[in-house]
Parts: structure tokens; C-alpha cells; sequence
């Protein structure tokens, strides 16, 4: 499952003794953790089954530790995962990039097997400027100065952010199943809220949230298979919880700030943009996709793809091959 994604509604009645045992578990497990200073035993066994002629590197930069995989030979490609998966959701895509591409992944701050440090003041250690950071230092710290820039739900608002501040970086942007954050606060529906009522439970004050999460377990179920295994272990960890709630908070706060100064100044996204959305998902039913993204860039272009949200996942050769297309257009 992936939290900018459509979410059935789920009984809220919750026990209040579990209620309160969790907020202990919380109010103790919030502080600043630097995770893994590499993947655990499970996680480098499923990179070596998932991702066959990958390398795995653990990079510190920015304050926090990024696990990063990097296979292939080519033109430098940089894949960012959605909430709350990982780097493992782009599995089959990231095999067939590499046939022809130097492709990297990695796991977002707070995400997967990269450090899960604290909010800060205002949430600054989640909001999408410092995250897209880390991942422009993890590119050149690599050795990669320009690349093509791929991301879905949580990861495109990164790449999004990323391409802004760091345009001399970015050769092309793609995003999947998404539209930028600001439109949706500032177009609020009831249709909206229905299918996304999650946002607007976890830019509550912590722990309210993370203690619905945890008892419940709730928008983290990683679904079949080793890697929805491997998700689910993730969200054991307090600190995972509390940093995938703060992601959202920086979103609704800090993020909506820095975007409204960029628009003021008529900032746009200057890089070839190709917008991808799910035939099958909630964004392209309730909004005109690639209509409000030509609003953020001097060119896009776009379709629905087969799948839901998460079409990577659901349409992974349907999706390679878009990709593909994309990259050689802008060779």
C-alpha cells in the first residue's frame, strides 16, 4: 500500500488501553535514530534476490545515512519510492532500466533502511527541500552531476522539489500518480478527503497518529510476498512511524510555504516533464493530471498507465518501457 494512494475506510474504534500502552511505546521510540548503518541480514538477502547485479552502499550526507543500490551501465537514472515503501517497490523496473541505464535507488530518510531521525523545528528534517538534499548529495557523492529523475507518491514530491531547487541537476523529471501538494491543500474536495483521509490524520500532533498506526496497524500493511514482509517489518519501529508522519506534517506546513514563495516568483519546473498516472487510481479520476502539472512546467507530457496507484508495481514492463521512451527522448 502506498499513502497517497486510495484507502478504504477502517473501524476507528479503538481500544483505549492499547490506545495508551502504544503512546508509551512511542513517547519512548520518537528520538533521533540513525537505523542501519547498512541494510539488515533480510534486507541485503532480498536486494541480492530482488535487484541481481546491484551494489548496495550505505552514504552519509546531510546529517542522516541513505541506503542506496546502484546497478547497470549508462546514462544515470535516480528511482524515489512512495509511502510507506521503499526502494523494493521499484524491483522489476529498476532490472530492465539497467540493461541500458546506471540506475540508483534508494530508501528516502525515514523510509526503508536509511536513517529516521527526528522532525526538528517546524518538521524541517521531513520537509521535501531538505529530503530532495539528501538525495542530490547522494548523486554526487556517486558521481552522477545530471540525471534523469524518477518519482512516485512521496518520492515524486521530492523529485518535484529537487528539480526546482537543483535545476542544473535534473535531465528529466517523471512523476507517477501524483499532482503537486499545494494544488491539493489549496482544492480541498469531499471526494478528496474520502479518498485521502489519511492526510489529514497524520499531520496531527504527534504521537495522536502514530499511536492510531501502531495499535492498528493501519496504511502499513505491506501486502503479499517478501517485500510487503519486508515493509512490515519496517513499521515495527516507532521511529519509522513517527517519520513517515512527519513527512506529512512538513508537507502540510513548511513544504506549502516554500511553494508559495516559488510561485510568487514564478518559479517553474524548466526540465522535460513526463506525468504518469494510474487508469485505475483515485488522482486521475478525481483531477485533470496532467492539466495542473503544465501549470508547474514549460513542458510535460503524460498518460494514464495500467494499474493503480502504485502502477510500477502492478504494470512493471508497461512501465520500464514508458520510461525508456522518455530517457531517449531527451538523449
Amino acid at each position: 500500500m502506498s499513502h497517497d494512494k486510495t484507502t478504504n475506510t477502517t473501524d476507528l474504534n479503538l481500544n483505549r488501553r492499547h490506545l495508551l500502552g502504544a503512546a508509551g511505546l512511542l513517547l519512548g521510540g520518537v528520538a533521533t535514530r540513525q537505523a542501519f548503518a547498512q541494510a539488515p541480514a533480510t534486507g541485503a538477502a532480498l536486494d541480492a534476490t530482488h535487484f541481481p547485479g546491484f551494489r548496495a552502499q550505505w552514504i552519509e550526507t546531510n546529517g542522516v545515512g541513505i541506503h542506496a543500490l546502484v546497478g547497470g551501465e549508462g546514462p544515470p537514472v535516480l528511482l524515489l519510492h512512495g509511502a510507506p515503501q521503499s526502494h523494493l517497490s521499484w524491483a522489476q523496473v529498476a532490472v530492465t532500466l539497467a540493461k541500458t541505464h546506471t540506475v540508483v535507488l534508494t530508501d528516502l530518510r525515514g523510509y526503508g533502511w536509511s536513517s529516521k531521525p527526528d522532525g526538528g523545528e517546524n518538521h524541517i528534517n521531513y520537509s521535501k527541500r531538505t529530503m530532495a538534499q539528501d538525495q542530490a548529495e547522494v548523486m554526487r557523492i556517486l558521481g552522477y552531476e545530471r540525471f534523469h529523475l524518477v518519482g512516485h507518491d512521496r518520492g515524486g514530491r521530492v523529485a518535484r522539489r529537487l528539480t526546482i531547487d537543483h535545476p542544473d541537476r535534473v535531465q528529466s523529471l517523471t512523476v507517477l500518480d501524483i499532482v503537486p501538494a499545494h494544488y491539493l491543500y489549496s482544492h480541498v474536495t469531499r471526494e478528496f478527503v474520502d479518498a485521502y483521509f489519511h492526510w489529514f490524520l497524520f499531520l496531527r500532533p504527534a504521537p495522536f497518529p502514530e499511536n492510531i498506526i501502531a495499535t492498528t496497524g493501519m496504511f502499513i500493511g505491506g501486502g503479499p510476498g517478501d517485500i510487503g514482509a519486508a515493509w512490515s517489518e519496517v513499521y515495527k519501529d516507532p521511529a519509522a512511524i513517527h517519520a513517515m508522519c512527519e513527512d506529512y506534517r512538513a508537507s502540510a506546513g513548511m513544504d506549502l510555504e516554500i511553494d508559495a514563495a516559488d510561485l510568487a516568483a514564478g518559479k517553474r519546473i524548466d526540465c522535460p516533464l513526463n506525468v504518469l498516472w494510474g487508469d485505475n487510481a483515485a488522482m486521475g479520476r478525481q483531477y485533470d493530471v496532467l492539466g495542473i502539472w503544465q501549470q508547474e512546467a514549460t513542458r510535460a507530457e503524460g498518460k494514464a498507465m495500467p494499474g493503480g496507484h502504485s502502477f510500477q508495481i502492478d504494470s512493471p514492463a508497461e512501465t520500464a518501457a514508458e520510461l525508456l521512451r522518455f530517457f531517449a527522448a531527451q538523449a
